[in-house]
C-alpha cells in the first residue's frame, strides 16, 4: 500500500498508471474511518484496478470552528484499517497548504438551488467547501469512478451536479448507508457520543422507519408532527430539521405527487454532536 502526502508526486504516479490503462477508483474521506467508509473502499476495490483513498479534514466545509477542532482524527488507526487492502490501495494524506496553495478559501457554486436546501440552510458555505475540495481532488486523481455514501445524500446529488457542470468524466457511484446494530447511521461523529447517547440515538432511524411505514397512509403535515413528537421525551436531543423532499430537486414537499420519488431527511443534535440521516420513501 503506497502513501502520498504531496499531490504533485501522486499525480505523476497516477499518470503513469493511466498510461498503462489501469482503472482508478476514488474514495474521499475525512478520516476517522469506520465500516461505512470501508464498504466504499471494498466496492471500489472490486470495481477498479487501483483505489485511491484520501484522508483530509477539509476546513472550508465547516461553518463552526469548534466542530472543526473537535472532529476526530486518528491517522495511524485509519492506515491500519486500510492495510488489508494492501497493493490495491493508494492513500493520499495531503496537508492544508498542499490542497489550498492560494489560501484557505472556497469557490462559489450554483447547483440549481440544491445547495440551499436542508444542510445548505443550516450550514452556511458548507457545500461551497465540499464542492471546492472534491473538485480539487478530482483534478489531482482523475478517477474513473468515485464512491460516495447515501448518508450524505444531499452531498451526493450536489457532486453529481458539479460533475455534470464541469464536464468531468468521473462516474459517481452511490453506496447504501451502513448502520450500527441499533440502526444508527455510521458516522465519524459517532465517536464523540457517550455510550448512553449512542443508545438513545437509535430513535433517529426508528423514527425514519416509522415515517416510511406511514408515508402512503398519512399526509406530510401529520408525519412532520409525528417526528417532532418522537423527540420530545429526549431532553438531551434537539431536532434541528426534518423534511420530506423530492429526491431529485431536494425541495421540501408539502403534499405528495404521483411519479415523484421522495426521501425523508433529518438532522439532530445529541449533546454537542450533530447527526444526519435519511431514508427513501419508496
Amino acid at each position: 500500500m503506497l502513501t502520498f502526502t504531496e499531490k504533485e508526486s501522486l499525480m505523476r504516479h497516477l499518470k503513469n498508471l493511466k498510461n498503462q490503462q489501469v482503472s482508478i477508483g476514488f474514495v474521499p474521506t475525512m478520516g476517522a474511518l469506520h465500516n461505512g467508509h470501508l464498504s466504499l473502499v471494498q466496492k471500489s476495490v472490486a470495481d477498479n484496478d487501483i483505489t485511491v483513498v484520501s484522508i483530509f479534514v477539509n476546513p472550508t466545509q465547516f461553518d463552526n470552528p469548534s466542530d472543526l477542532e473537535k472532529y476526530p482524527r486518528d491517522l495511524e488507526k485509519d492506515i491500519s484499517l486500510l492495510e488489508p487492502f494492501n497493493s490495491k490501495l493508494i492513500v493520499f494524506t495531503p496537508s492544508i497548504s498542499n490542497m489550498y496553495e492560494n489560501g484557505l478559501t472556497s469557490d462559489t457554486y450554483f447547483f440549481d438551488n440544491l445547495e440551499n436546501e436542508m444542510e445548505g440552510k443550516h450550514r452556511k458555505g458548507h457545500f461551497d467547501g465540499v464542492a471546492t475540495v472534491v473538485s480539487k481532488l478530482f483534478e489531482i486523481i482523475n478517477p474513473n469512478k468515485a464512491y460516495f455514501g447515501e448518508k450524505d445524500f444531499q452531498q451526493l446529488q450536489i457532486i453529481r451536479k458539479m460533475v455534470a457542470q464541469n464536464g468531468q468524466k468521473v462516474s459517481i457511484v452511490n453506496c447504501p448507508i451502513v448502520r450500527e446494530d441499533n440502526g444508527l447511521a455510521m458516522s465519524s461523529r459517532n465517536e464523540r457520543l457517550s455510550t448512553k447517547e449512542r443508545e438513545e440515538a437509535a430513535i433517529i432511524y426508528q423514527t425514519l422507519k416509522e415515517v416510511k411505514e406511514k408515508f402512503h397512509s398519512e399526509n406530510i403535515e401529520t408525519l412532520n408532527k409525528l417526528v417532532t413528537e418522537r423527540f420530545l421525551p429526549y431532553a438531551n436531543m434537539q431536532l434541528e430539521y426534518f423534511e420530506i423532499a423530492d429526491e431529485e430537486t431536494l425541495k421540501s414537499a408539502n403534499s405528495k405527487e404521483a411519479n415523484k420519488k421522495y426521501r425523508a431527511f433529518i438532522a439532530v443534535f445529541i449533546g454537542g454532536v450533530r447527526l444526519i440521516d435519511n431514508i427513501a420513501l419508496y
